[in-house]
């Protein structure tokens, strides 16, 4: 899996146990996690309209957060847990300080693809982690099905990017993404109460 998500860093190996045993924190979270997902989806195709494979890429994609979203109300409800308020995520906040600002719209695009396409592939790992190192067997299946739709997700971003940028381009500022990204996951501290 980390081949195919290219992510430089894995998991703190910590963060699984502890998000375990704080369940409600983190299904709390990764609510929240799934509704800005289909946010920025939305916001993209509002941007962009005109950029057809686009809209019709991330208006499926919306459809599919949007749902994940509420299967995890689902799994809230069924623990006897309210939703909760969202929460500022510090990892998300500090990689969109990274989606360049002016010149051309496509550089822009490019990296809004690509800061998503991280931000998939990050939550791809920790519920690989959550699947295969978590006791409720339900929650386990729930994030292996999971999983396999973020990383579909993270393939998306980065061939859109490629649809409306240059290729290489794309693939050289992955790459220095992918450096930031590592770089953020190691100066976090390890919560015990977030999807990130």
């Amino acid at each position: 899996m980390k081949t195919i998500l290219k992510l430089k860093l894995n998991t703190d190996p910590r963060w699984v146990d502890i998000a375990s045993k704080n369940l409600e924190d983190i299904l709390v979270d990764h609510a929240w996690c799934e509704q800005k997902a289909a946010s920025t989806g939305i916001s993209m195709i509002i941007h962009y309209p005109e950029k057809t494979r686009l809209v019709e890429e991330l208006t499926a994609l919306v459809a599919e957060e949007w749902e994940h979203f509420d299967r995890v109300l689902q799994e809230l409800r069924k623990r006897g847990f309210a939703l909760g308020r969202p929460r500022k995520d510090e990892y998300v906040v500090q990689l969109l300080t990274h989606v360049r600002k002016g010149g051309a719209r496509e550089r822009q695009l490019m990296d809004q693809l690509l800061v998503s396409a991280l931000i998939e592939a990050r939550s791809c790992e920790r519920f690989k982690l959550l699947w295969k190192n978590i006791a409720d067997p339900d929650l386990s299946q729930f994030y292996y099905e999971l999983m396999a739709s973020e990383a579909g997700h993270f393939v998306s971003y980065v061939d859109l990017a490629k649809e409306y940028c240059d290729p290489q381009e794309v693939d050289a500022r992955l790459q220095e993404l992918l450096k930031i990204e590592g770089e953020i996951v190691t100066n976090l501290p390890v919560r015990n109460d977030r999807m990130h």
